[in-house]
């Protein structure tokens, strides 16, 4: 997937996906879609594009919030639009967060009248700006109500001939865990643990090489391909191979004892690593609200270091373990956060 910014920014943008396909390498385009054109849309299937993906942050008041800028929900349905029309593939994604997670069933009916095929959801992770967004985080607990609701949304997609698939930081072994992962209708399949340097590798537009396009660039770039070959990288350089040689003695906390730890390996890494500064222990689990819950428990991030300002940055946060029904102090915080930006 070619993915920016706005990839189709670049004066070879159409050279490159024609270089892929070439290739045998199938080009696909995740977009915010205010750029796109009929005569881009057009020149996009011409090129065999796989398929292009439009971020949608909810409905429109949702999404021109989180965007700050008016009017680009209906530039990304135009988008949809022209892309369909024009013989594009066309999909979503939509990162779930405090803000928009209550859109979630009315967006799907806008979104299959664009005719998509396809809609990821994932959720927010405190990286780059989000890591300055806390009002915008699910607290852990809150997946006891989203990630029950986004199971229902697949089953409902799938009447409908949609793909629904969840990113790789939402689920792990719930109740629904085996209808998120499959595509079949066999519900065959489960999470199997961060595919980052395993399946998955990402190039950013200088070169350097991660193991998966979201992985934190200070921590993760293992080489540049403007300095070694690609081949090289993926093999030796540590910041890609980290998934393949770990083992559940690597985890920690209650990854580290889970039932699932050989299985799961942590869930996400990115999103483990911008909570904690490291991965192994995620919080964003499924499984872990839920045996929590039965204790009468639940855990509240707090924020605990800034993130520094630099690209895909992130903070850190304390975990505290408190009353399921424990009133929910981090509104509040929210509130003040919130009010101290706009003032």
């Amino acid at each position: 997937a070619l993915i920016g910014g706005e990839a189709y920014l670049h004066d070879g943008f159409l050279t490159i996906v024609r270089a892929l396909r070439t290739r045998g390498i199938g080009a696909a385009l995740t977009t915010g879609g205010r750029g796109i054109t009929d005569e881009l849309a057009r020149a996009l299937a011409a090129e065999h594009l796989t398929h292009a993906s439009v971020s949608v942050d909810g409905l429109e008041a949702t999404h021109d919030r989180m965007r700050h800028l008016r009017g680009s929900w209906i530039s990304a349905m135009t988008a949809l639009e022209r892309l369909r029309d024009a013989g594009v593939p066309t999909a979503s994604n939509i990162n779930l967060n405090r803000l928009n997670h209550r859109d979630l069933e009315p967006l799907y009916d806008a979104l299959r009248a664009r005719g998509i095929g396809s809609w990821q959801i994932q959720l927010t992770a405190p990286l780059g700006r989000a890591a300055d967004r806390t009002d915008l985080l699910l607290q852990p607990w809150e997946l006891l109500d989203v990630v029950p609701r986004v199971a229902a949304m697949k089953r409902r997609a799938r009447a409908d001939g949609i793909v629904v698939t969840p990113g790789n930081n939402l689920g792990y072994f719930g109740p629904e865990e085996t209808l998120l992962r499959s595509l079949a209708a066999t519900d065959a399949d489960h999470w199997q643990g961060c595919q980052a340097g395993r399946f998955v590798m990402g190039i950013e537009s200088d070169g350097a090489v991660k193991g998966c396009p979201s992985l934190q660039t200070s921590a993760y770039v293992g080489g540049n391909v403007r300095e070694r070959p690609l081949a090289a990288i993926w093999d030796h350089a540590p910041e890609l191979s980290f998934t393949r040689r770990r083992t559940v003695d690597d985890l920690w906390g209650f990854c580290r004892s889970c039932a699932f730890a050989s299985t799961c390996m942590g869930g996400c890494s990115f999103t483990a690593h911008s909570v904690f500064g490291r991965p192994g222990n995620n919080p964003y689990c499924h499984y872990r609200a839920r045996t929590l819950a039965k204790q009468g428990l639940r855990e509240r991030l707090v924020p605990a270091t800034p993130a520094p300002g630099t690209p895909f940055d992130c903070g850190t946060f304390e975990l505290v373990v408190e009353p399921l029904d424990a009133p929910d102090v981090s509104r509040v915080a929210d509130l003040v956060q919130i009010t101290r930006r706009a003032t």
